[in-house]
């Protein structure tokens, strides 16, 4: 007993003495000279919060990262409920032998969306529209503030794919199709997130993802296989890394997607050759989820493969025994190298010194006040405003008088929060319904108008004369393929709904919520005003 615990002072000092090296490489190098074999795999593995077979595993096996996946939240969705759940996870951490600290990651990628009561942001697609860096930087510098007020400090955002197929159900989460809009605002997302300084608690790590060409699949199947040149590849999909790389990003997630037939997640050429030592990428690559498994059916195969193309940290997300056991076998083996190993977890050991989390690994409580706060709504309305395209209007039918009208609101969209939030909004497909803390459409124009009278029909019926109708009109929520479609036209009930209006003779102003452009031409004619809100949260 006493010679445990006369090691633990040891580790104790040892840490202690590297934490206030000033270099972190040295300070990397310090730690990485500590850990055994076991240590160092257990880093490499990401384990989701919600499949954790013990809690005491992630000391006991000294697990580098766990993550909430989209829905997976404490029992108490809450700020409060997030910060306890977070400082218990990392006091967990801290009591493995080498007390190195979790880092822990989420998909914040239109806010802290998991969460109820953050504020939500625009989509992408909206995001893109707004052609403002400079407001799409201040809009993910909430974003990072709110999710470090949870304690996690890293969000797997921005996603920087160049859809060029509007049926693939992640359209939405790109900001455009050409690699100039994704190269602006993916650099502006970058820069608001981590800041200049990611000691700074109000930073949070970035993510760039996915990595490369998931954007443009055949036929816009989602995970499917990108058929480009190695030019198209680089000029089109590979641009806007080279901006988050030049940005110092932290890390970038593999994608699922193949080239040519190769998959992602096993392309040592694209992962190592080019990404790491090409464009000089000093981050960490982390999988996507399960995204080692699609390597090969024979997982050893596939673990081995992946690592040695340059996966560093792996997403298992729910076998992380199994995983860790695999890699062992792989490196006493000599399938793995060990300079492999070490490479991987000195990634992933720099970007948890550059946030400052062994000294400062708990939730910081002084952000706890500005989360959802009106300020940051503020900045998310300007977003929502910006990020509107007026696609036709006409007869002076904008914009709505605040007095003395009569304004017919339909649509069952109008009145839907959770479909104008999208996927990806508290839980992973999204919602439809109040999921959260917001406003939606109905209530917005109620909110505004003065003396005019606002009236609600979800099937347009009302016999009474007004002077204008808004119809909102769209898709209910959907994420990664579930939201593939075959057809992009626009539903007939829609169509319908906005014909029946206007051949009563209303004037009519058509709000479209959905995650990529539609076909609209059917209906274009009987509207005096389009606006394609996106998904505007």
């Amino acid at each position: 007993m006493k010679y445990f615990i006369t090691l633990a002072i040891i580790v104790s000092i040892t840490l202690s003495a590297i934490s206030q090296n000033p270099d972190i490489d040295q300070k990397v190098d310090s730690v990485l000279n500590l850990m055994t074999l076991d240590e160092k795999i257990g880093q490499m593995a990401q384990a989701e919060k919600g499949a954790l077979e013990n809690i005491y595993d992630i000391s006991y096996y000294s697990l580098g990262s766990l993550l909430s996946g989209g829905g997976s939240s404490p029992a108490s969705n809450t700020l409060q409920g997030w910060i306890n759940m977070y400082d218990n996870y990392q006091s967990i951490a801290l009591e493995s032998r080498l007390g190195i600290p979790l880092i822990y990651g989420i998909d914040a990628v239109h806010g802290h969306n998991n969460v109820y009561g953050a504020v939500i942001f625009p989509h992408n697609i909206g995001i893109g529209c707004t052609w403002n860096p400079e407001l799409v930087k201040t809009a993910n510098q909430i974003v990072a503030k709110e999710v470090a007020a949870t304690g996690i400090d890293w969000t797997f955002s921005p996603c920087i794919t160049v859809p060029q197929n509007e049926r693939w159900g992640r359209t939405y989460e790109g900001f455009g199709e050409t690699s100039e809009i994704q190269k602006i605002m993916s650099g502006a997302s970058i820069d608001g997130l981590q800041g200049s300084d990611l000691s700074n608690p109000e930073t949070i790590l970035a993510c760039a993802k996915h990595f490369v060409g998931d954007g443009g699949t055949i036929n816009g199947i989602d995970q499917g296989n990108t058929i480009v040149t190695e030019q198209i590849l680089r000029e089109l999909h590979m641009a806007g890394y080279i901006d988050a790389i030049n940005l110092e990003v932290g890390s970038i997630m593999a994608s699922y997607n193949s080239w040519n037939g190769v998959k992602l997640h096993g392309h040592d050429y694209l992962l190592t050759d080019v990404l790491k030592n090409e464009l000089g990428f000093n981050g960490f690559i982390v999988s996507d989820w399960k995204g080692v498994d699609q390597v090969n059916e024979d997982y050893r195969d596939a673990v081995k493969r992946s690592i040695n193309a340059g996966i560093d940290m792996v997403m298992v997300p729910d076998r992380y025994i199994y995983f860790i056991s695999i890699l062992k076998s792989l490196v006493q083996d000599n399938e793995v190298s060990i300079e492999r190993i070490d490479d991987a977890v000195k990634r992933i050991l720099k970007q948890k010194f550059l946030l400052n989390l062994f000294d400062e690994p708990f939730t910081n409580n002084s952000l706890a006040s500005s989360f959802g706060s009106v300020a940051h709504r503020n900045i998310a309305k300007q977003t929502v405003r910006e990020s509107m395209v007026l696609l036709n209007a006409k007869n002076d039918v904008l914009p709505l008088q605040k007095n003395n009208k009569k304004i017919l609101v339909a649509g069952k969209l109008a009145s839907d929060l959770g479909a104008q939030c999208g996927g990806w909004t508290i839980s992973w497909q999204g919602s439809n319904g109040n999921i959260t803390e917001g406003t939606n459409i109905l209530t917005g124009i109620q909110n505004l108008a003065e003396s005019s009278e606002v009236i609600y029909s979800e099937n347009g019926n009302y016999n009474n004369p007004v002077d204008v109708a808004v119809v909102v009109i769209g898709e209910n929520p959907y994420a990664e393929g579930a939201g593939d479609r075959v057809s992009l036209n626009i539903d007939m009930g829609d169509i319908n709904l906005i014909k029946n209006i206007k051949e009563k003779g209303i004037p009519v102003v058509a709000v479209l919520i959905s995650g990529r452009p539609m076909i609209i031409s059917e209906i274009m004619p009987y509207t005096d005003a389009f606006i394609a809100a996106w998904l505007p949260g």
